[in-house]
């Protein structure tokens, strides 16, 4: 029995290899494999939890650090006020935020021309990376406060 071929059309794959939530071209240039889905990548920068998300440029953040859910009375009230100085000593462009976790995350977002490349999208992250390390170096020394024998401001 002969098997016939069938004639029709068929689907030509996308361009690009599919990579993550990325689809990456042959030129380098990387867009989001769905649309409807924010692609992410994370990365460690000195301990810390960083990420970086492609949407309308990059979008990157760091968690730096924990408030103490079970800080009280004046250990509270010290790691409060210290938001504000941590706060004016970001890198410019970056601010920082109190999530409803406690945890705080420093973000800013990088302009990169679409489609983006992926090293554009590296170079960005190491900006950022490198950009936050004396930050990261004074948080260290000043932000965590000690009252009671407890830290209030601990790193992430």
């Amino acid at each position: 029995m002969m098997h016939r071929k069938s004639h029709g059309a068929t689907p030509k794959p996308a361009p690009g290899l599919p990579l993550g939530p990325f689809r990456v071209f042959e030129d380098g240039l990387v867009s989001p494999l769905t649309p409807e889905r924010l692609p992410r990548l994370r990365f460690a920068w000195r301990g810390q939890d960083c990420h970086a998300a492609l949407a309308d440029g990059l979008h990157l953040g760091a968690d730096v650090g924990r408030l103490r859910s079970t800080a009280s009375g004046a250990d509270r009230a010290a790691a409060f006020a210290a938001l504000p100085a941590l706060r004016g000593a970001l890198p410019a462009g970056c601010h920082l935020r109190l999530l409803p976790d406690h945890r705080l995350r420093v973000e800013t977002r990088a302009e990169l021309d679409a489609p983006a490349s992926a090293i554009s999208m590296v170079a960005a992250m190491v900006r950022f990376a490198l950009a936050l390390d004396p930050w990261l170096d004074e948080m260290a020394l000043h932000a965590v406060t000690e009252t009671s024998g407890r830290a209030v401001v601990a790193r992430a």
